[in-house]
This record gives structure tokens, C-alpha cells and sequence, in this order.
């Protein structure tokens, strides 16, 4: 331990010596390294932020679900795109059935929703997404309530007129006050609130979140809005799936036959419904996500290529100027080990400045740099990346005028001028 220790004291001596004696050498060399390890922690520190983002934004969509819809996420090439629309909407009777039947579901709850307008007295505000759920709503997807209650099972039953408010609502229509007990009117029909919903701000890409809605009890929506077997609104079924079930495999195959038996299709019927998944999304993306980390690789690997070619350089001239020394350690009793680990420890050294200063460019941008609703982070295993290619390239770059130092003869090393 004692001359490990020895050797890196003696390694980051020489290395500063180098350093200091001609910055602009040493710099222009380590910009290859930095400019190199900036590149591929970028891409990775962007494309990670992305993903997590687009992740976080699609969390309306529910995780562990399976929605019963007519479309699904991903449209098969070699079915006809008018047989989708001619399948039935989603029934309330056959939410019921699965909510009784099925054995692998922790939660079920159906879904409807349609954009309109919501006035409180002279106030009003368009575009809001009205959503009539069921109780177990909250099971299935996160709603986080601030103020107030959510429904109980009374006011879902019986379609009483109460509502969950999201928080940009509740500040455009009752500014500073209390909407809690207050009245709005939706499609001609008042409802009272009973609870505001916590902020969520905004999303990656604009998708919906809690902040612009409206949730009525289901059966109050279908008061307002016509929902029919095949004409009108189509709902949504969305099924929660028990935790030591893995992949949701169980509850797919459940609800493929459970659904496939209450609409009496025979074996040989191709399914009129779609099982989709949220993942299926992100998955889509998956191959964008490859090809952005690929490029930056490749990219920054040709910067680090050049850099690592600036930094052998930086070795050899060190090698070269300090021959003499080198023959003086030799005829002292200085190990080839010592003398090519002093050497490469150096280089290293210095692979880890670049990498570092790469490193610190990419940890500023992610501070200073508007993003808007795409938050970047500097995560700590890609900071392990950069560490660990920058070390990489410091023993690729310094092993062979290590090497060179190491084989040298302690008698012609002090010979030299």
C-alpha cells in the first residue's frame, strides 16, 4: 500500500510539473479528452432525462394497467383501419362483470371523457377535460387530493352532482378564495365541489395532467353525454394488475378470454377490442432512445480518439525529457514496475483532468440551460461513465510510452543529454 501510495504522490508531482511547464500544450491535448467525454455524458445525460421525462409524463396513463380501447397503441399494418371503427364501445355492464370476475385485477374502473366548457357565474374556462370515473378510479390511476374529499361510494352510485377540481381551475375561476362547497356549471348542470386536486405542473410534450380537469362521478357524465353500444362516447375500461403478477401476463390472458366470452366471440373471431399498455408507448421510442446514445458514442468517441492520441504524445515528450531521471531511479533500485506505473498513473492522471472538465461543462449546462417541462439531471452512474472512460483512455494512451520508460537501460538513460 505504502508504494502504491508512493507512486501516486510521485505520478501527480510529475504530471503537474508537465502541466504547469506548458499549459498550452497540455491543454490543447486534454481538449480532445474533454471535448470527447462532453459529448458522450451529454447524449447520455439528455437521452436519460428524456426517457424519464417522457416516462413521468405518461404517468396519467396509469403503471401495472391494461385499458380495454377500441384502438390500439400500436395499429397492426395488415388490419384494415375502418374494422377499428366499427367496433363497439365499451359497456358499463361489462366494466361490471369484470369488476366481479376477474381474479388477477387489483382494481378495475371504466373512464369516460370530452372537452367542454366550465362557468362559474361570469367566469368561464374552455378546453377543460371533464372525466367521469367510477370509486376505484383511485386505485388504478394517482389522484392526489389537496383540499377537500375524494367522492364516496354513495355519490358514485347514485351520480350525484360533486365534483374533484384540478388546481388551474380552482385559481382561474375562484382566484384567491375557498372552492370547496362552491357550485360550477358544466354542461348546463350544477355541480358543487369537494375537493381540489395537487398541482402537477407542466408535462414533457403537453400531455394531459390533473391540473385542467374536472371529475364527475360516472353515471353524472352519462347525463350529460350519450354513451352507446356503437354510436356516442367510447369509455375506457382500465384494470390495475396485483404486484406478483410480472409482466401483467396472468391478467392479459384473463381479460382476453373474460372479454372475448362476454361478447360472445367464437374461437376463430378475431378480438373487436384492444389491450394496451402504457409501455407499449415508451417502448416505441425505444429504438430513437438507441440511436441518439449510438451517435453520441460515435461522435465522442473519435474527439477521445484524437485526445487519446494528444495525451501519448504528452507521454512520450515526458519520457523524452526525463530520461536522465529515469536512469538515475533505475540505478538507485527502482523496479520497470515502479518506473512504468509512475508513468501510467500520470497519464491516467491526466485523462481524468479532461474527463473532469467534460464532466463539469455537462453538470453546468444542465444548471444554467431553460429546458421548460424537459428537466435535465446529471445522474451519478453516467458521472461513473465519464470517470471510467477517462480512465480508460489514460491506460490506453500512457501504456506504451510507459512501456518505453520501463525497458530502458539505467547506464544509456544517463548518458543522454
Amino acid at each position: 500500500m505504502g508504494i502504491f501510495l508512493k507512486l501516486l504522490v510521485e505520478s501527480i508531482r510529475f504530471a503537474w510539473q508537465v502541466l504547469t511547464t506548458n499549459v498550452l500544450r497540455t491543454m490543447l491535448s486534454l481538449l480532445g479528452v474533454t471535448i470527447g467525454i462532453f459529448m458522450i455524458i451529454s447524449v447520455f445525460t439528455f437521452v436519460d432525462s428524456l426517457e424519464r421525462n417522457i416516462r413521468d409524463s405518461l404517468d396519467f396513463l396509469g403503471s401495472n394497467v391494461i385499458t380495454v380501447d377500441k384502438f390500439p397503441f400500436d395499429p397492426q399494418p395488415d388490419y384494415p383501419w375502418w374494422k377499428y371503427f366499427r367496433r363497439q364501445n365499451n359497456r358499463y355492464s361489462e366494466f361490471e362483470f369484470l369488476s366481479e370476475n376477474l381474479q388477477n385485477a387489483a382494481a378495475v374502473t371504466i373512464v369516460a371523457s370530452r372537452s367542454t366548457t366550465v362557468k362559474m357565474k361570469n367566469s368561464s374556462l374552455s378546453g377543460i377535460d371533464i372525466y367521469g370515473i367510477t370509486f376505484d378510479y383511485k386505485d388504478v390511476y394517482d389522484v392526489p387530493i389537496e383540499t377537500g374529499r375524494y367522492f364516496t361510494t354513495q355519490e358514485i352510485e347514485s351520480g350525484r352532482n360533486v365534483a374533484l377540481i384540478g388546481d388551474e381551475v380552482a385559481k382561474s375561476l375562484f382566484k384567491n378564495e375557498d372552492p370547496i362547497g362552491k357550485e360550477v356549471k358544466v354542461r348546463g348542470y350544477k355541480v358543487r365541489i369537494i375537493g381540489v386536486l395537487e398541482r402537477e405542473g407542466e408535462s414533457l410534450f403537453g400531455t394531459p395532467s390533473n391540473d385542467d380537469r374536472v371529475y364527475l362521478p360516472y353515471k353524472m357524465f352519462t347525463k350529460m353525454y350519450y354513451i352507446g353500444r356503437r354510436f356516442g362516447l367510447n369509455p375506457q375500461i382500465a384494470v390495475k394488475g396485483l404486484e406478483s403478477d410480472v409482466g401483467l401476463v396472468e391478467l392479459q390472458n384473463e381479460m382476453e378470454g373474460t372479454i372475448r366470452r362476454m361478447r360472445g366471440l367464437r374461437p376463430k373471431t378475431v378480438s373487436d377490442f384492444s389491450l394496451n399498455r402504457p409501455e407499449a408507448i415508451v417502448g416505441l421510442l425505444d429504438g430513437i432512445f438507441d440511436f441518439l446514445t449510438r451517435a453520441g458514442i460515435v461522435i465522442g468517441g473519435f474527439s477521445i480518439l484524437v485526445g487519446g492520441f494528444g495525451i501519448m504524445n504528452i507521454m512520450f515528450v515526458s519520457v523524452q525529457e526525463r530520461t536522465k531521471i529515469i536512469g538515475i531511479q533505475k540505478s538507485l533500485g527502482a523496479k520497470n514496475y515502479f518506473v512504468l506505473f509512475q508513468f501510467l498513473f500520470e497519464s491516467i492522471f491526466l485523462c481524468l483532468l479532461g474527463g473532469g472538465l467534460g464532466v463539469g461543462l455537462v453538470f453546468l449546462l444542465t444548471l444554467i440551460i431553460p429546458t421548460g417541462a424537459l428537466e435535465l439531471s446529471l445522474s451519478f452512474k453516467n458521472i461513473l461513465i465519464g470517470v471510467g472512460s477517462s480512465t480508460a483512455i489514460g491506460v490506453a494512451s500512457g501504456i506504451i510510452p510507459s512501456a518505453k520508460a520501463a525497458r530502458m537501460d539505467p547506464v544509456e538513460a544517463m548518458r543522454s543529454s
